[in-house]
């Protein structure tokens, strides 16, 4: 913890002591280095102050995921601690004096980025949703979702909204922007839903679409308890099914990326890149997801991430030659 020397200015910003606030975002960077994964490879290839409000970001979201996924606690003491650490986020945006270093960070993030506070209580809000006691929870079995619309709620509180963050920290000048961020977001969770379907059903959870299930012939039951871990063709069509979904949404991510600031680009380049390539992965592995956790190699990672700088510092030599380039690279 550290503590804080900090006064509230005029115009609602907060001045904190800048040696306390380079330990905040070192905190911070750590977290991310030890637990972002994908996201920390697209982190390395924004400029160092966008870099930083990343993984302040990213922080401040793994704070969050940690108290909703404590399962040592219940449900109902999940949601109050959650609850708790939110008020207290809400006292610090305010300007009142923290030795959280996340809370700093991201603070002085979203002021420097213009980052509404709204998107933030949105991103808690997504990990709250598996907190919600609903009918089914109570009598031991999993939330579910009905319809790709009811998933899409979902999928926009955990994903789209970090995009939304992400594009104002990146820079962008169109509109246009924030709903093709939503739609990468969502084609960003889709390949996670596809990755996990093996934990998520070990911690009683499943997030297929109830209609898309009917429709190839697969239950919940089915999913939950398991005699192989071998996929059969209804399970394969259904994982086929969600993949080709979000295989539309990555469309979006490639429209999205020449409305990004230029030197953000890379990173964005980087990050859809890596997800593209791992929803390609299990595509040509037919969706052999229960026995193992399909992921993307870590040499084709810094490959990719390499690429991503080598593009960046090429800007940084030819600055006029900044032009709509496109995500070329994120074909799988």
């Amino acid at each position: 913890m550290i503590a804080a020397n900090e006064t509230a200015e005029r115009n609602g910003a907060v001045r904190v002591d800048p040696l306390v606030l380079r330990s905040a975002y070192e905190q911070c960077r750590a977290i991310a280095r030890r637990e972002a994964k994908n996201f920390y490879y697209s982190f390395v290839a924004l400029p160092s102050e966008r870099r930083d409000a990343m993984c302040a970001i990213y922080a401040f979201m793994r704070r969050a995921d940690d108290l909703s996924d404590d399962e040592s606690l219940s449900r109902a003491d999940r949601r109050a601690h959650l609850t708790a650490w939110l008020a207290e986020w809400h006292r610090v945006r305010e300007g009142a004096a923290s030795g959280d270093a996340v809370f700093l960070a991201v603070r002085d993030a979203a002021q420097r980025f213009a980052i509404p506070y709204a998107l933030l209580d949105e991103l808690v809000a997504g990990t709250t949703m598996d907190l919600e006691e609903s009918a089914a929870s109570r009598a031991g079995k999993p939330d579910t979702y009905a319809s790709y619309e009811e998933l899409d709620r979902y999928c926009y509180l955990v994903a789209s909204v970090v995009g939304l963050v992400c594009i104002r920290i990146f820079g962008y000048a169109e509109e246009r922007a924030e709903s093709l961020a939503e739609q990468t977001g969502i084609a960003f969770q889709l390949t996670n839903i596809l990755r996990d379907v093996r934990e998520d059903a070990e911690r009683n959870r499943v997030y297929l679409p109830l209609s898309e299930m009917s429709r190839c012939g697969v239950t919940v039951e089915q999913l939950l308890h398991r005699d192989s871990m071998a996929v059969n063709e209804s399970e394969r069509a259904l994982l086929s099914a969600v993949g080709t979904r979000a295989e539309r949404m990555y469309v979006a991510a490639q429209e999205l990326l020449p409305l990004i600031d230029p030197v953000s680009r890379p990173a964005l380049w980087v990050l859809v890149t890596i997800y593209h390539r791992l929803l390609r992965r299990m595509e040509r592995e037919r969706f052999e997801v229960l026995a193992r956790r399909v992921s993307v190699p870590t040499w084709q990672k810094l490959a990719i991430l390499l690429a991503g700088l080598a593009w960046m510092g090429w800007m940084r030599v030819f600055p006029q030659r900044r032009t709509h380039q496109s995500a070329t690279g994120s074909r799988g």
